[in-house]
């Protein structure tokens, strides 16, 4: 975009700063929403747009919009033919060498897209069905059945109402003892009498607190994986998994710096898409972008999952050494710092 030099008292900008000495200020964008959205008439709106045109106002400037692509928009400012770059661009230590960058006006950090396929009441019944919550029912019934094993071993003579008869059935009582025990339900129609059985009652007291709690976490996350049905749950499985990116984005950056490899996607609605279509299993991007993308188009088949990671810091970009970057500096921080800031943040975001 190009910005009009008014006499605003608070810019400091020669001429020869301004691209092609025009009246104007070049200001690069990409289409980035919510930050940068397209409208249908072909004006912008978004966060980042009115954080710009509020700066802009300000300074008492006149500008116009260019669109690029994330390295277009480095390239223009760091050669000077934009006056600034105003997008979703992270500040990053190598961007830093060839273009200055603004206080941050917003931190977020990377989010990862996954294949969701709701499930109804009825799946989630199902669910319970599955191989893990038979397994760990298994191993209940097995630990019941061997602590009621121990009680019987003692009581069964000393004890015989309540432990007798034949050796299923003193076992039977046995595994009746245990469970009640654990679920501290405890009916007392059948206790230990004898030490021993007594030793193994108060034992198995306290390991069935464990039991109960190790029981229910179980449950909770076989159920939970079920519905899911996805291989990624967070940033550590993605070395394991098929993985995509934007292309030329700070996020791949990141992948290639912790050497995991993406494929990479020229728009987000394209890595989104491929997530759906299982072409891979991830597709990570800063999370704020990626949430207004599944949630406008992919809203039954992709999801973001809750918790982000590598934080990730906007910033406008302009050209090294730039005079009036102060001045806009102190415009963002006291513009973010504002309800109206706060206000636009809950209309592009949600609260």
């Amino acid at each position: 975009m190009i910005i009009i030099l008014a006499a605003a008292p608070l810019l400091t900008v020669s001429a020869s700063e301004l691209p092609d000495q025009a009246d104007e200020a070049v200001i690069g964008i990409r289409v980035a929403p919510p930050f940068v959205i397209e409208e249908e008439d072909g004006t912008y709106s978004g966060l980042t747009i009115a954080l710009w045109e509020h700066i802009a106002d300000q300074m008492g400037t006149d500008f116009r919009y260019t669109k690029h692509d994330i390295q277009g928009l480095l390239d223009g400012a760091a050669d000077g033919s934009l006056y600034a770059s105003a997008s979703a661009l992270t500040i990053t230590s190598e961007r830093e060498e060839s273009v200055d960058f603004t206080h941050p006006f917003f931190v977020t950090g990377l989010g990862i897209a996954v294949s969701y396929q709701p499930t109804g009441a009825w799946q989630s019944f199902l669910a319970i069905f599955s191989f893990d919550f038979l397994w760990v029912l298994l191993l209940l019934f097995l630990l019941l059945l061997f602590w009621g094993f121990l009680v019987w071993i003692f009581e069964r003579k000393e004890n015989t109402e309540e432990f007798g008869g034949s050796a299923a059935e003193g076992v039977g009582s046995g595994f009746w003892w245990a469970a009640v025990t654990m679920t501290t339900v405890g009916y007392g129609d059948k206790s230990p009498r004898t030490l021993g059985g007594r030793i193994i009652g108060f034992i198995w007291m306290f390991t069935g607190i464990v039991v109960i709690s190790f029981f229910t976490a179980s449950i909770a996350s076989s159920l939970t994986v079920t519905q899911l049905d996805t291989r990624v749950s967070g940033s550590d499985d993605l070395p394991f998994v098929r993985v995509g990116a934007l292309q030329q984005s700070a996020t791949m950056d990141y992948l290639d710096t912790e050497r995991i490899r993406a494929n990479s996607y020229e728009t987000v609605e394209a890595g989104l898409r491929a997530v759906e279509e299982n072409e891979i299993d991830a597709f990570v991007h800063d999370a704020p972008i990626i949430q207004y993308f599944t949630q406008l188009d992919f809203r039954n088949s992709v999801r973001v999952l809750p918790n982000t990671f590598n934080d990730q810091y906007y910033g406008i970009a302009m050209p090294l050494g730039a005079e009036y970057r102060n001045d806009m500096n102190r415009i963002i921080l006291d513009y973010i710092a504002s309800e109206e800031w706060e206000e636009l943040r809950n209309r592009y975001l949600g609260d």
